[in-house]
């Protein structure tokens, strides 16, 4: 269980969050909603570990994770630029952190298989990156951010370059599939029906 408590940022003086809390339950889908410069992207980046706060403690299951850095949280991060890299084939993609990681070659091919076969890409595996449409390309992103099995999955405003009718799809089969796979999840968004369309419970951070 994700836990955030009392956590404050600052830059340059200026108070982006102030005292935030948040809970987050095993396998539960919970959005952060609110405009922007409220500090929703800054809450997710002191989860993740990328930035430190000033005040305030995130803890795992009771853990306190501060000094721990970001690949040892074993949190998954999707952003709404999540690039990927332009000189590999999907396959070498969505493996990038298996790799990283140790995994056999026989692990990751199997991995790549199954994580692209989730996210309605199968087949897709050498295909090249400039190849892909804005929606195939997210899935590639999504696959390469479940790929490592994450304890936690941070997206954030993952689906706004989207058209709306491909945000609409994706917002819809994206929340099945990471409660079909029992992920536990923050999604931050300013986008109240993609939000509710998602996420099992909101939280709204003003600003």
């Amino acid at each position: 269980m994700l836990s955030v408590d009392e956590v404050s940022v600052a830059f340059d003086g200026r108070g982006v969050l102030d005292g935030a809390n948040l809970t987050v339950g095993n396998g539960e889908i919970v959005a952060v909603l609110g405009p922007s410069g409220c500090g929703k992207s800054t809450l997710l980046r002191v989860i993740a570990g990328l930035l430190r706060p000033d005040a305030g403690v995130v803890r795992w299951d009771g853990v306190d994770l501060a000094g721990l850095p970001v690949h040892r949280r074993h949190f998954g991060l999707m952003f709404q630029d999540n690039v990927l890299f332009p000189h590999r084939d999907v396959a070498a993609n969505v493996s990038f952190g298996l790799r990283m990681a140790g995994w056999t070659k026989t692990d990751v091919q199997a991995r790549v298989t199954e994580l692209l076969t989730l996210v309605g890409l199968p087949g897709f595996d050498h295909r090249r990156v400039a190849e892909l449409s804005g929606g195939e390309a997210q899935r590639v992103a999504l696959a390469r951010s479940l790929a490592p099995r994450p304890r936690l999955l941070l997206l954030d405003e993952p689906f706004g370059a989207l058209d709306r009718d491909l945000h609409d799809r994706l917002v819809v089969e994206v929340g099945q599939l990471l409660r079909a796979l029992h992920t536990t999840t923050v999604l931050v968004t300013h986008d109240r029906s993609e939000a509710e369309a998602m996420a099992d419970r909101l939280v709204i951070l003003g600003p």
